[in-house]
C-alpha cells in the first residue's frame, strides 16, 4: 500500500493573511493617501482665497503680486512695475508662496 500524505494549512491561516493584508492597506492609506488628499484640499482653499495684492510664487518660480483674479480660472500677475503676466490659478505654488511670505529670521548679535 502506498501511503498518501496530505498537508493542510493550520486552522485560521487564511484569517491571519486577510488581517495582514487589511493592515497593510490601512497603513498605506494612513501614510500615503490621506496626507496627499489633505495637501490637495489646502492647495485648493489657498487658490480660492487669493485676492488682489497677494504676493505669490508660481510653480515655475516666477515671483509677483496678484493684480486681478479672473472668473475663468486665470489671474493677472504683476512681476515688475507695469509688467503683467496672465497665469492659471493652478500654477501658484502653496509651499513656495508660504516660504516667500515667511518673516525673515532675526539676526543674532
Amino acid at each position: 500500500m502506498l501511503a498518501t500524505i496530505v498537508l493542510q494549512a493550520p486552522a485560521g491561516a487564511g484569517t491571519i493573511q486577510m488581517v495582514m493584508i487589511g493592515g497593510m492597506i490601512l497603513v498605506f492609506w494612513l501614510f500615503m493617501i490621506r496626507p496627499q488628499a489633505k495637501k490637495q484640499k489646502e492647495q485648493k482653499k489657498f487658490i480660492e482665497n487669493l485676492e488682489k495684492g497677494s504676493k505669490i510664487v508660481t510653480i515655475a518660480g516666477i515671483h509677483g503680486t496678484v493684480n486681478k483674479v479672473n472668473e475663468d480660472g486665470t489671474m493677472q500677475l504683476e512681476v515688475a512695475p507695469g509688467n503683467f503676466l496672465r497665469i492659471e490659478k493652478s500654477a501658484v505654488s502653496l509651499d513656495w508662496t508660504m516660504q516667500y511670505n515667511k518673516p525673515a529670521p532675526a539676526e543674532k548679535k
